[in-house]
C-alpha cells in the first residue's frame, strides 16, 4: 500500500513538473485548460493519502453532531483554507518553508499554532459533553479554518515550481482544480463522519438513558481523539 501511495505521489509530482514546465514555455492557454481536469483528479489522489486533516475532521464531526449539510460545510471550509494558505505562503513569503529532503513542503510554525489549537478545540468537546454545554454557532466553520491551515504540500510544490518559472497563473489555475479534488475527498470524509454519528447515537441510545447521554459519551470520545491526534502531530516534530 504505501509503495502503491508512493508511486502515486511520484506520478502526481512528476505530471505537474512537466505540464507547468511546458506551459512556461510556450504559453499555451488551451493547452493549460485542456490539463486542468487532471488537477481535480491530482487533488483527490492526493487527498486519499495519510494527511491533509481527514481524522481531525471526521473526530470533530463524530464529536459535534453536525448533520451531514452543516458537515460538508465544514469540510469545504478546511478545505479552502488547506489550499489558500498554501498559495500564500508560496506568493508571500517562503521563509517558514523547509528546504531540507525531510521536512520539504512543511510550514513548522504554522503546523504547530494549528495542532495547538485543534487540542485546544478538542479540550472544549471533552469540557462541554461533561458540562453538557451547547453548541458555540459557528463553530464548525471555525474548526475547519483552523484545521485546514496546514498548508497541502502538493499545492505548495505546484505554486513554488510555477513561481520560480514565472508562470504563476498556471500555479493558481492547477491549485484551484485541485482545490476540487481535495473538496470532494473532505466532504465524502464529512458525510460518512455525520452519518455514522446519527447511526452511533441511535445505537447506544438502546442502551443509555437518553439520547443526550449517548450524544454526550461519543463527544467525549471524539473530543479525546481530535485531542490526541494534534498532540500526536505536534510531539512527533519536537
Amino acid at each position: 500500500m504505501w509503495a502503491f501511495l508512493f508511486d502515486v505521489q511520484r506520478t502526481i509530482y512528476s505530471t505537474l513538473t512537466s505540464d507547468i514546465t511546458a506551459y512556461s514555455s510556450s504559453r499555451n492557454l488551451t493547452a493549460l485548460l485542456a490539463v486542468l481536469p487532471l488537477g481535480i483528479v491530482f487533488g483527490s489522489a492526493h487527498a486519499l493519502t495519510p494527511g491533509h486533516s481527514k481524522s481531525v475532521l471526521a473526530a470533530y464531526i463524530l464529536a459535534s453532531g453536525l448533520r451531514p449539510g452543516r458537515a460538508l460545510l465544514t469540510s469545504f471550509a478546511l478545505s479552502v483554507t488547506h489550499i489558500t494558505s498554501a498559495v500564500l505562503l508560496a506568493v508571500v513569503t517562503n521563509s517558514l518553508v523547509q528546504r531540507t529532503l525531510v521536512g520539504a513542503g512543511r510550514a513548522p510554525s504554522i503546523e504547530w499554532t494549528s495542532r495547538a489549537m485543534l487540542i485546544a478545540i478538542g479540550l472544549w468537546l471533552i469540557y462541554r459533553a461533561i458540562r453538557a454545554k451547547p453548541h458555540v454557532h459557528g463553530e464548525g466553520l471555525a474548526t475547519g479554518f483552523v484545521a485546514g491551515l496546514i498548508p497541502c504540500p502538493l499545492t505548495l510544490f505546484v505554486m513554488t515550481l510555477a513561481l520560480s518559472r514565472g508562470a504563476a497563473e498556471a500555479g493558481l489555475a492547477f491549485s484551484f482544480s485541485m482545490l476540487f479534488g481535495v473538496a470532494v475527498v473532505l466532504g465524502v470524509v464529512a458525510i460518512v463522519s455525520a452519518m455514522t454519528r446519527q447511526y452511533l447515537v441511535a445505537f447506544f441510545s438502546h442502551y443509555e438513558k437518553s439520547i443526550s447521554l449517548s450524544s454526550r459519551v461519543i463527544e467525549a470520545i471524539a473530543g479525546a481523539a481530535l485531542t490526541s491526534i494534534a498532540f500526536f502531530e505536534v510531539v512527533r516534530y519536537v
